[in-house]
């Protein structure tokens, strides 16, 4: 069998879950004889190409002026152009040759001419623009490609419509998957532009893939797809096959880590009450918030504001080996989403031996019996078990124990056996 698939980031080079769970995936479907081209928009050259063969969609030459594509520019044309998708040609001049390409008759005066696009890598303010563009490649590499793939897989709505471009090229089945909604990244305040084009992903789907049942809910009641259409393989993790020397811990309190962005979907600020809460009834502890994001002015000013800045401590964005080191500090993990798709730190830092609690509005909730699970908004409810943690030995050692036996058993080759299912049954 053999898959097309779109990503936006392959590990090293990653910004979140989303790099990490699509690089666990396709090292399983390898085990399972499944050929993998993988397309991201920009690649470094020092990916990992054991299992997959890694496209860079930078590198791809695109003819611009095609009539065969206008199937792909009718579906673009709710994107909000805020800057030229073809270079040298104004918002007028592209509005005419759309239209001129929708009649099926070629623009007076343009010949068809090739070219490369140049993708950043990175989730810049330019992304409504790079997605387009993105999709424009994807019907490139889908021709070239013609007869090389049987089914193509899009990861998550940056690439839903490289997904649709292909299909209408190929005429292939599309398998999109859904790793983590509008809604669970905004709240009710959606983004209208990023929820169209995840609705218009999975209406154009043969199948959607959601890491977990609360995804699934989500996808079939806001979205409004079809509930046998929609199918849940929950997420797994990988054990590295070496591990990070021993790190000096530097202090004898314990330690309680937030690993994941500093966003409103990931609860930051509920970690921060908690904390403080904590340090009310025992002092030798410290909280440490490794990542980065758009709360944390917010965040750092709640620490200050709430006297607890001498034990907390800002790491920054981790990746690789310090994320790793960062589990192997800590005494205690916390994810306290708002709403989490799935979450796969909670399962690394299993790994690693540290005791989790997490919110009882997250995917992984599905799958693990020995996590602490509070609702997210139930402050009390978290700062009494980070305390309990902390304080306990044996419970601590409970849970850890317990947890590393659970997260033995979430494999990646089990979740590839289930997407490997959902291929065939497109084929």
């Amino acid at each position: 069998m053999r898959v097309l698939m779109f990503g936006w980031e392959f590990p090293p080079h990653i910004a979140g879950g989303l790099g990490t769970a699509t690089y666990g995936l396709t090292r399983g479907l390898a085990k399972h004889g499944v050929e993998i081209k993988m397309v991201v928009p920009k690649a470094y050259g020092d990916e990992d190409q054991r299992f997959v063969r890694v496209v860079n969609a930078s590198d791809v030459v695109t003819r611009f002026g095609d009539v065969r594509y206008r199937d792909v520019w009718d579906r673009m044309s709710f994107i909000e152009i805020d800057s030229n998708l073809i270079p040298y040609c104004s918002p007028e001049e592209w509005e005419c040759k759309k239209e001129a390409w929708k009649s099926g008759k070629a623009y007076e005066g343009t010949d068809l001419w090739e070219g490369r696009f140049s993708f950043s890598g990175r989730y810049g303010e330019n992304l409504m623009e790079e997605v387009a563009r993105y999709a424009m490649v994807a019907a490139r590499v889908a021709e070239e490609l013609q007869g090389q793939f049987d089914v193509i897989h899009a990861h998550d709505w940056l690439t839903y419509y490289a997904g649709i471009a292909a299909k209408a090229v190929s005429g292939r089945p599309l398998v999109v998957h859904m790793h983590a909604t509008e809604y669970d990244r905004s709240g009710e305040n959606v983004n209208r532009m990023v929820y169209d084009i995840e609705k218009a992903g999975m209406e154009a789907a043969d199948r959607v893939i959601a890491v977990s049942n609360l995804t699934r809910n989500i996808v079939i009641e806001k979205y409004g797809i079809a509930a046998e259409k929609v199918v849940a393989v929950h997420n797994a993790v990988r054990f590295a096959s070496s591990t990070p020397e021993d790190v000096e811990r530097g202090v004898e309190d314990k330690i309680v880590t937030f690993l994941g962005r500093i966003t409103y979907q990931k609860g930051p600020d509920y970690f921060v009450e908690a904390a403080a809460k904590v340090l009310k009834r025992v002092p030798n502890v410290r909280f440490v918030m490794a990542g980065s994001g758009d709360m944390m002015n917010h965040v750092v000013r709640r620490v200050a504001k709430l006297g607890i800045a001498d034990r907390f401590h800002f790491t920054g964005f981790l990746k690789g080996d310090d994320v790793q080191k960062m589990f192997m500090l800590s005494d205690v993990y916390v994810m306290p989403s708002v709403s989490e798709p799935f979450g796969i730190s909670p399962l690394e830092a299993m790994r690693s031996n540290v005791p989790v609690i997490i919110s009882k509005q997250s995917g992984v909730a599905e799958v693990l019996e020995y996590a602490v699970k509070v609702d997210y908004w139930d402050v009390d409810a978290l700062a009494d078990a980070i305390y309990a943690l902390v304080e306990y030995p044996a419970l601590s050692s409970m849970f850890s124990e317990k947890g590393l036996e659970e997260v033995t058993g979430l494999k990646w080759d089990n979740a590839a056996a289930k997407v490997k299912r959902v291929y065939e049954s497109v084929i």
